[in-house]
């Protein structure tokens, strides 16, 4: 006797998806991961699951985190014919540098335990590119480890509630020579993340997760260590469980955080000040208003408040407020060259990455983090000839089908 139809009906999904992770295997074992999805089947068949369900996770039912990327996706572009796009240039100016195109890699916390040093391996990569790269607080390596390893990166700040612990890691950006310094403001209190909740687990369950990757356990859990969260050593503790973590983070991260607090980290940081987290255009003003050179629009990759607009459907409206004023940052949902394009034409000076870089270094270190940064780069070629763009200032919102989609 066969199956019963919903037996089979039920196991469908779950071949498709073990197909297409053993397809994303077979093209990176032959060294043609053609894309960021290849990239992120790669990390789920690498990652311990707990680590996957954290990386690739939303909060709630994760609409947010659906929208930021179907919203994209569904921006439409002219095509364009018969122009001379021969000649090419990605190079854009950001605080004074030159950077190889619009792209940096943005903070995304413990990826650290995605490959071996995981940080310091991004940030290599990200200076062979010639793009930034934002350590996150919340990073397995410490702002000094990854320094010293030849790139110095933006730093991430969140606020807590010790603003001796906040003035400390400012001081520390300083001494390091932070390019720039990305203050995240819409955390003051923690998503609730049902996938990081099923996963969570210690004692047998985690020993179970662990054993079926081998391959990361030996790469990160044994000769990556100290397995820790560098910047916060001095608080959790050098061998501070990932409990410890969110522990920590839930009874530190401060919901009374207002302006006048933006305010006293501008006073301390003369550098870039970055305001990462702004959705509503009131709150884009008030940004402007506090002395921030920049904002990076962003609902945290639909990490935080579930229902959200999506980045794409965002930026638009904050870059009508700003009017040109402050340049722009955006994240959310990029998993293309073309989704980068996309998101200059919704009003974007700069984009940063995020699953993106994170799904590449889980699956191939600083090769695959190099090697999503050259696909980036060639879609962008593509995606600017195509639409008669040379140069990135001139992808703007005339690019758009309005009509189109």
């Amino acid at each position: 006797m066969g199956r019963p139809e919903g037996k089979e009906k039920s196991a469908a999904p779950r071949r498709r998806a073990l197909a297409a992770i053993r397809a994303a295997c077979d093209a990176m074992a032959m060294g043609k991961a053609a894309c960021v999805t290849d990239y992120r089947a790669l990390a789920k068949a690498r990652l311990p699951h707990f680590l996957f369900e954290y990386l690739d996770g939303g909060s709630y039912a994760e609409v947010t985190l659906n929208r930021n990327v179907a919203d994209l996706e569904s921006v439409a572009l002219r095509q364009r014919v018969l122009r001379d796009v021969s000649n090419i240039d990605l190079s854009t100016k950001l605080f004074g540098q030159q950077w190889a195109m619009p792209v940096g890699l943005g903070p995304v916390g413990l990826s650290g335990l995605y490959a071996r040093r995981g940080e310091v391996q991004a940030a290599k990569a990200a200076a062979a590119a010639g793009v930034p790269f934002a350590l996150s607080t919340v990073s397995a390596c410490s702002l000094g480890e990854v320094a010293a390893s030849g790139h110095v990166p933006w730093y991430q700040l969140y606020f807590v509630k010790d603003r001796g612990f906040v003035a400390d890691m400012i001081g520390r950006a300083k001494a390091a020579g932070c390019g720039a310094l990305v203050l995240t403001v819409d955390l003051a209190v923690p998503g609730s993340r049902y996938r990081d909740y099923r996963a969570a687990g210690g004692g047998l369950r985690r020993m179970a997760q662990l054993i079926v990757r081998p391959e990361w356990l030996w790469d990160v859990g044994i000769c990556g260590r100290p397995i820790s969260l560098g910047n916060l050593e001095t608080i959790v503790g050098r061998k501070a469980p990932l409990s410890d973590f969110q522990a920590w983070i839930h009874a530190n991260f401060d919901p009374s955080v207002g302006w006048k607090d933006v305010e006293w980290v501008r006073k301390q940081w003369d550098g870039p000040l970055l305001i990462k987290g702004i959705l509503d255009p009131d709150d884009a003003r008030a940004a402007a208003d506090s002395g921030a050179d920049s904002i990076v629009v962003s609902n945290h990759g639909g990490r935080q408040l579930d229902g959200v607009s999506s980045t794409a459907r965002a930026l638009p409206r904050v870059a009508e407020v700003i009017g040109g004023k402050l340049p722009l940052l955006a994240d959310g949902g990029v998993r293309s060259g073309l989704d980068v394009v996309r998101m200059l034409a919704l009003g974007a000076d700069f984009v940063l990455l995020g699953r993106a870089w994170a799904y590449a270094l889980a699956a191939a270190g600083q090769q695959g983090v190099a090697n999503v940064l050259k696909l980036i780069e060639a879609e962008m070629r593509v995606a600017m000839a195509l639409t008669a763009c040379t140069k990135v200032s001139e992808i703007d919102a005339n690019i758009i089908d309005r009509d189109g989609g």
